[in-house]
């Protein structure tokens, strides 16, 4: 007979392990960041490192997600492993027949080059530079566009999740057996039809399954070259100078979002209001004041790191993150929101705001609530 209790012991346990792998690796990469003078990234990627101690320990102590979840999400990661070493391997048997063709110069090469996508970005990767000081304004879209990951998980709180558990629930019950064979009598399952408890886990799977999959590619595209990311040959390739030897910013901002709700499940930020403030934030106002300022600014600023920003989109990003603040959480604690913005933003370190802003900006609100004693939102 089974012991499902050890069986969900081993699953917690591989998760935390999987934490603790990260947070050596961007150690490791980190400090390969540092070495090549990239201090913006390489201290940046270490800070994830300790972000990813931090969530290792709390899953370890307290625990993420309940069973079955955990074991989900470790299956989860290993098919993303699977994926991108499948990937990897098809990259590496590509370029040594593309190697072999341009020996022996084949004109069959050229031909094969032209028709295959796969072939052309390959060459892309390896005969130019991916990392660039500054990506077409179509492409920074794009890159922007993942920004609107916070909206998605607004959305999935407020409705989608609840229906993705109820579905699983459904369908559990009509795999039954198998579902008793893999995971244990059904009847220990720990939600209902419309349980709460369910969002508040479901979110929490999204965003470390997103960070599984993101993660594992970047640490590939860092460690054997572009050429290999799953994710890379997905985005067409957006790489800018600052994440070479160095963590990407869809990683930063994934860990800043598991950070942050990390609070939320711990109550030291009791109020979902001022967890999602946060991230809008962070993801609109950056996207809102990088666009405008790349579309529409014309008046110049230099910043203390020497990157180039401009008014407008500081405006822009300022507005925007107020008006969020203003929606969610009401009119006074929206101006630290903004605060922390214009702080992370424009008056910047060594370390990337697409991690400090989901992390500081829910924190400084919750530390106003804390300090004022006014109500959250419109009163």
């Amino acid at each position: 007979m089974v012991d499902w209790v050890f069986v969900e012991s081993l699953y917690n346990t591989t998760l935390s392990l999987f934490f603790f792998v990260l947070m050596s690796l961007m150690y490791y990469i980190g400090v390969k960041g540092y070495r090549a003078k990239n201090r913006y990234g390489g201290i940046s990627s270490i800070l994830c490192g300790i972000c990813f101690l931090t969530f290792g320990y709390y899953n370890s102590v307290i625990g993420f997600l309940r069973y079955p979840y955990m074991g989900f999400l470790v299956w989860w990661i290993g098919l993303i492993l699977i994926i991108n070493l499948i990937f990897t391997t098809i990259i590496r048997k590509d370029m040594k027949k593309m190697r072999r063709e341009e020996k022996n110069r084949n004109n069959i090469g050229e031909n094969t080059r032209e028709k295959s996508v796969l072939r052309r970005y390959i060459r892309r990767m390896t005969k130019e530079n991916p990392y660039r000081d500054e990506i077409p304004f179509r492409m920074e879209i794009i890159r922007k566009s993942f920004h609107l990951s916070g909206f998605l998980l607004l959305v999935a709180y407020y409705g989608v999740a609840s229906l993705v558990n109820d579905g699983i629930i459904v369908m559990i019950h009509q795999i039954e057996p198998s579902y008793n064979f893999l995971w244990g009598d059904l009847s220990t399952y720990p939600f209902g039809l419309g349980d709460f408890r369910a969002v508040v886990d479901i979110i929490m799977f999204a965003l470390i399954g997103a960070l599984a999959f993101a993660i594992i590619s970047d640490i590939i595209r860092i460690v054997w070259g572009p050429e290999y990311s799953v994710f890379n040959f997905l985005t067409k390739s957006m790489l800018r100078n600052k994440e070479k030897n160095a963590a990407g910013p869809q990683i930063y901002i994934i860990t800043g979002f598991i950070f942050s709700y990390m609070l939320y499940m711990a109550k030291i930020i009791p109020d979902i209001r001022v967890f999602f403030a946060g991230i809008l934030i962070a993801c609109l106002s950056d996207a809102s004041a990088a666009l405008i300022g790349r579309r529409f600014g014309k008046h110049k600023v230099r910043l203390r790191n020497n990157d180039v920003k401009s008014i407008e989109g500081f405006i822009a990003g300022v507005v925007v993150a107020y008006i969020i603040g203003l929606v969610l959480v009401g009119p006074i604690y929206a101006i630290m929101g903004a605060l922390i913005f214009f702080l992370t933003d424009y008056l910047p370190s060594i370390t990337a705001d697409n991690i400090l802003n989901p992390i500081f900006i829910p924190i400084g609100i919750q530390l106003m609530i804390f300090l004022l004693g006014l109500p959250i939102g419109w009163f």
